[in-house]
């Protein structure tokens, strides 16, 4: 079950207001370093500069091209040691809804393999060693070991 906290909005965009919610300056530092990393080849410098915007990323992740982290809340996202972040992969932290917004804390575990084109909701635990097939979107969490695919991801076996 997903985890996050619920913000009710004074505005039915909630999106509207985003500067209300984080620091224009720091939401403009983290796209900036998150948009440059998503071409970058270097993992090792890609790494240090997640480390920058609060992400916890452990040893030898390695994050595909054109990869993509929430600018918002990248504070909030975890990724375990030797992991494989698949080519244009979205992971976040947030998401803004009629009237309302959440957050929550989105933690990849270690040896994950999150497929190319997959996306991880805000609030969600992908356990140690399971793997997400391309195309997927990982709405509640996996459990360890687990292989998942589809839209929703549901367990394959």
């Amino acid at each position: 079950m997903r985890k996050l906290e619920k913000f009710k909005s004074t505005n039915p965009n909630s999106m509207a207001l985003w500067w209300q919610v984080k620091n224009p300056i720091v939401v403009c530092f983290n796209f900036l370093i998150i948009f440059i990393c998503r071409y970058m080849p270097s993992l090792m410098l890609k790494r240090g500069l997640y480390l920058l915007t609060g992400m916890k990323v452990g040893r030898n992740v390695g994050v595909g091209l054109e990869a993509t982290f929430d600018i918002f809340f990248p504070e909030l996202i975890e990724i375990g040691d030797d992991c494989v972040i698949g080519y244009r992969a979205t992971v976040l932290a947030h998401e803004f809804l009629v009237g309302e917004w959440r957050k929550g804390r989105t933690v990849i575990g270690k040896r994950v393999m999150l497929g190319a084109n997959s996306t991880v909701l805000a609030g969600v635990t992908v356990g140690d060693g399971a793997t997400i097939s391309a195309m997927s979107l990982v709405n509640e969490d996996v459990p360890a070991g687990a292989f998942v695919g589809g839209i929703p991801a549901k367990r394959i076996k």
